[in-house]
């Protein structure tokens, strides 16, 4: 009797150990505060992008598999200030009641006027420094919904801020060593807004904050002005909206093509921006090197 009550015990304490170790289920709404979650979480999270590498946030159709991952997550991280409208509606349908982290939280906003309304920018990541205060918002965050791994969570997290600390005085630096008068860029919507107030560089795009937005006929040809007082000299394409409109814009101005920025969404794992940090890489040295 006391063999079986053993026993009972032990397989007990197994079951209850293998509960404990089970990885937190984490649905983040795009790929870059899915990537920051797996790189602080490691092997204690699994993490599942609601929007794919090359994705839109702005224009992203949830589908029933979205909801059903929502409903089964322990931890829903999103970026907040505005970016995914459609999120909402989709979390209340799942009937997920758990926590909901806005990554973005603490950072210093910028707005801009878009068709007679101000409108909050919701790009801060693009920003280094701001990508480091998501980081400890989802460090936190995992730290409170899986408190046996705060050691390893907040090493990790310690470990991961540090290296965006880094990548924004690089940037910093590396920008502030090019001439001023040669830090424009065109763009396909205006999504570094955060990036050019940190470092110094102008952007200009023929699309608002959403790239669901529709610019007027007067507004492209006053861009295409601007572009030509400033002799500007090359253009950017986005990996995640549709290229036409800036190549019809450059091909008015005379810019040439200067490659493909990451800006809202990573590449996939064979691309040149897998990461965020890669990614920041990426965009920060295409971006400079079109000013050399």
């Amino acid at each position: 009797m006391k063999l079986f009550a053993s026993l009972a015990i032990f397989l007990l304490a197994a079951v209850s150990a293998a509960a404990n170790a089970a990885p937190l289920q984490v649905v983040a709404s795009f790929t870059i505060t899915a990537d920051m979650a797996k790189q602080i979480g490691g092997d204690h999270v699994v993490v599942h992008s609601l929007v794919g590498p090359n994705g839109d946030p702005h224009t992203f159709e949830p589908t029933p598999q979205d909801s059903q991952l929502l409903n089964q997550a322990d931890l829903v991280i999103t970026s907040g200030l505005g970016l995914e409208g459609w999120l909402t509606r989709l979390i209340s349908a799942s009937g997920y009641k758990h926590a909901i982290v806005v990554a973005s939280q603490g950072v210093t906003t910028r707005s801009m006027e878009e068709d007679g309304k101000t409108i909050t920018d919701p790009h801060a990541w693009n920003s280094a420094h701001n990508g480091a205060i998501y980081a400890r918002n989802i460090m936190q965050a995992l730290i409170s919904a899986d408190p046996q791994h705060a050691s390893d969570f907040r090493q990790r997290g310690t470990a991961y801020i540090a290296q965006l600390e880094k990548l924004d005085s690089w940037a910093k630096t590396t920008f502030a060593a090019l001439p001023k008068n040669r830090r424009l860029v065109l763009t396909s919507h205006d999504a570094f807004g955060y990036f050019g107030k940190a470092y110094g560089v102008t952007f200009l795009a023929p699309v608002g904050f959403s790239t669901e937005a529709q610019p007027s006929a007067s507004d492209v040809a006053s861009l295409i002005n601007q572009l030509k007082r400033h002799h500007s000299r090359y253009y950017f394409v986005e990996n995640q909206t549709d290229p036409r409109l800036v190549k019809q814009i450059a091909a008015a101005t005379g810019a040439q093509p200067g490659g493909t920025l990451y800006p809202e969404a990573l590449s996939d794992a064979s691309g040149p921006a897998p990461t965020y940090q890669a990614a920041f890489r990426h965009n920060v040295q295409l971006i400079a090197a079109s000013m050399k």
